[in-house]
């Protein structure tokens, strides 16, 4: 099994709640907590170079896909977050 399908399978035991970022499964990088939540943790970088290859789009573009169609998309309190590594 991959490491975002394990998460995957972890975050269903967890709670079927658990909102997960369509189409963003090999950004998938951890589980995360709010209080008593669990949520699906994603690498934003990776996000958008998702969003680049599937849409063949540039960075500028791809940054404005990323925030207003998937950091945007509050979904309710199992909405996923989305991480900048450094």
């Amino acid at each position: 099994m991959s490491k975002s399908k394990d998460i995957i399978h972890e975050l269903g035991q967890l709670n079927k709640e658990i909102l997960l970022a369509d189409g963003f499964d090999k950004a998938l990088i951890g589980i995360g907590q709010i209080y008593d939540k669990s949520i699906a943790v994603y690498d934003r970088q990776k996000v958008i170079d998702i969003i680049i290859n599937d849409l063949g789009t540039n960075i500028d573009d791809a940054e404005d896909y990323f925030n207003f169609n998937v950091v945007g998309a509050y979904v309710g309190e199992y909405t996923p977050v989305f991480v900048e590594l450094f």
